[in-house]
């Protein structure tokens, strides 16, 4: 009773708001701080594995003292990648081999299935887990095999929600947390934690979170922080409490960045909480986290898990930037006297439309090609906030415009002077309004891609490279594949935006690659890898 009148003084003292910002909202920010330095904990965690690894080069061939450091390597590995973890299993049932002991043995064939387990390979892991036999090992070997087949029959379950199976997988993993929990010293942080977790998996929240270890008590590790936090998390989102679970997924979170630890839930848990709650940009960084720690570490079942929401996470980022478009859109429909604002306004749009729709294929490619997401990701954001800026700045100005034409229209209407009306109307200069929207045009791209000239110009040989005029950014050689860099690939799209035929742009292009010192069919592949600043 104490201790869940304790978590409910936390939930309280979390729902405070101090000078105007949540506990959340902290919470959040020291995350994305810890995010940006993630690399230096992996740098961390890698030159502790590089000193383990020349302490085993020095220590001869005495398998007892090369199973001790095998041992180290493994530990350092398990959660951080399994290519490694799993190298170093099968070298610790090696070198227990060598040393004949059936105790060593046993314990380097439980390491070997958590390995495959985190990678998310359940069928070779029942098949390797239940061939192990566990009886006569000392009790701390047994625990960490019982354990491990509890969280076999636990993740099959959260895999398959399936009613048939997920109760029996369920109940089987209970009956081994049983056998754990006979082991393990009753109050000991361990006891409590998998006491807590079986209670919550059996659908008993409220003695789970009496029974459920402090999680800022004195001596607490990193790991079994980041590990109790997701669970508590876990828990208080089964039990509808979304803001403590959120918190305590972020606590999660960090520690798990602290630790370098990549066989992770929290990323992928909080970025679910997040997009529920509407948080869509926080949602997005975290995501893109999980995806990242996926990749990294090389769980599978975490690959399809990050896949299912991602997709869902960056199309609602798209839609609202769509709907903002779309509000643009009738407010300049409303407020426009001109037909020729009006087109020019409807291009802008559609130019604005097609990027975002180029970056929404770009995000769903993603799931294909993990390795490069993130870069893609950052280069598309960059597109988009530039344009968007773009956009809002030339609707400003037309606006402005056609709000001194409307006010000098009256104005000649009120004079009574007709005559000035096509006066004022053949003053508008369309062709230097179209030439000011593609200087803005090459201005704002040359800011996103400082060196497409420069690169562009690679490649041709130098009797065939582009010379620019002076005081000209692009010439109409360049701006085609400019659009076609931005993501504007249609010949009669590219046609209309720069007033030429289709076939007079079908001709630019043609006569461009034939100039080419690579084949046509590669030109536009080597136009699209040239990288934003």
């Amino acid at each position: 009773m104490n201790r869940i009148l304790g978590y409910l003084v936390l939930c309280l003292l979390f729902s405070v708001n101090a000078f105007g910002k949540t506990p959340t909202d902290s919470l959040l920010k020291e995350l994305n701080k810890e995010m940006a330095k993630s690399a230096t904990y992996d740098s961390i965690k890698l030159r502790g594995i590089d000193s383990i690894k020349r302490l085993r080069l020095a220590a001869g061939n005495d398998p007892a003292h090369q199973y001790l450091l095998c041992q180290q390597l493994y530990n350092a590995y398990k959660v951080f990648s399994f290519d490694s973890a799993f190298i170093y299993a099968q070298q610790l049932q090696q070198l227990a081999g060598q040393l004949h002991d059936p105790v060593l043995i046993t314990a380097a064939r439980i390491k070997l299935g958590y390995v495959l387990l985190s990678s998310g390979m359940f069928t070779e892991t029942a098949a390797f887990v239940n061939a192990i036999d566990a009886t006569g090992a000392p009790d701390s070997i047994r625990i960490e095999f019982f354990l491990m087949k509890s969280r076999l029959y636990f993740d099959l379950a959260d895999y398959n929600q399936d009613k048939y199976f997920t109760p029996s997988y369920i109940q089987q993993a209970s009956t081994y947390i049983d056998s754990a929990l006979r082991l393990m010293q009753p109050g000991s942080f361990e006891y409590r934690y998998n006491k807590g977790l079986q209670l919550s998996k059996l659908g008993n929240v409220p003695a789970a979170l009496a029974i459920f270890p402090d999680l800022d008590q004195p001596g607490i590790t990193g790991r079994q922080l980041a590990v109790s936090a997701c669970t508590l998390g876990a828990i208080y989102d089964a039990a509808g409490k979304k803001d403590t679970a959120i918190m305590l997924m972020i606590r999660s979170a960090i520690a798990d960045i602290r630790t370098s630890t990549k066989e992770t839930m929290a990323s992928y848990s909080l970025a679910t909480l997040l997009f529920e709650r509407g948080d869509v940009k926080n949602a997005s960084h975290c995501i893109e986290r999980a995806i990242s720690e996926a990749v990294f570490y090389g769980a599978r079942q975490r690959k399809v898990m990050v896949s299912s929401i991602l997709p869902i996470i960056e199309h609602e980022r798209i839609n609202t930037a769509e709907e903002r478009t779309k509000s643009l859109l009738i407010y300049a429909a409303i407020v426009t006297l001109l037909l020729v604002a009006l087109v020019i306004l409807a291009i802008t749009v559609f130019r604005q439309v097609q990027k975002l729709k180029t970056a929404q294929r770009i995000i769903t490619a993603a799931n294909l090609r993990q390795q490069e997401i993130n870069n893609q990701l950052v280069e598309a954001n960059k597109i988009k906030e530039e344009y968007v800026g773009y956009c809002f700045n030339i609707n400003a100005t037309y606006i402005g415009k056609i709000e001194k034409l409307k006010q000098q229209l009256e104005q000649k209407l009120s004079d009574n002077k007709p005559s000035d009306l096509k006066y004022l109307v053949n003053n508008i200069n369309i062709r230097q309004e179209r030439e000011e929207l593609f200087t803005n045009f090459d201005r704002i791209f040359l800011k996103i891609f400082p060196h497409f000239v420069a690169e562009f110009n690679a490649l041709f040989d130098k009797e065939n490279q582009v010379v620019l005029k002076e005081n000209e950014l692009l010439n109409t050689d360049i701006r085609i594949f400019a659009l076609i860099r931005i993501g504007v690939n249609d010949n009669e799209k590219i046609a209309r935006i720069l007033e030429y035929s289709v076939n007079t742009i079908y001709a630019y292009k043609t006569r461009i690659k034939k100039r080419a010192l690579i084949p046509s069919e590669e030109f536009e592949n080597q136009i699209m890898s040239i990288k934003a600043l």
